[in-house]
């Protein structure tokens, strides 16, 4: 298992990684911010590959956000907004992998606390989180009013 920074040649298999967890978007949605990201690389983001045997596993994406993140005490603070692993490679290791690269960035980069977050029905990630030394600060329901 090799946890890399996403390049050109694995566009495609990311693309399809990203589809699995975020399917609101199409695959040429999800290609174009990738290309996007490749091109212009911004120093408050990063995503990394995990890669077995020639084959895309899974990916990280994190960001610093420098507002309050729920639950922090500390700014900036690096928050996953991405992890997914294919569901044959879970319960191996890769999603520990990916976020031991991330945690390895954000220190670099002087974070004290990294955050994430996961749908309050998605228990398989909540149990992955908590495994990986996350624990939750709280939960929030979000209301909408339409004003038309």
């Amino acid at each position: 298992m090799e946890i890399m920074s996403v390049s050109a040649g694995h566009i495609g298999a990311y693309a399809a990684l990203r589809l699995a967890l975020w399917p609101s978007e199409t695959v040429a949605e999800h290609r174009e911010q990738i290309e996007r990201a490749l091109a212009s690389p911004d120093a408050d983001q990063v995503a990394f590959l995990a890669v077995a045997g020639g084959e895309v596993c899974g990916f990280a994406e994190a960001a610093l956000r420098h507002d309050y993140v729920n639950g922090c005490t500390t700014s900036p603070v690096a928050f996953v907004e991405g992890l997914y692993v294919l569901p044959d490679r879970r319960l191996n290791g890769v999603a520990r992998l990916l976020i031991e690269q991330v945690v390895a960035w954000a220190r670099g980069l002087g974070c004290a606390e990294i955050a994430s977050d996961a749908d309050a029905v998605n228990k398989d990630s909540h149990a992955m989180h908590e495994a990986l030394g996350f624990f939750e600060t709280e939960r929030v329901v979000f209301f909408r009013r339409s004003l038309r």
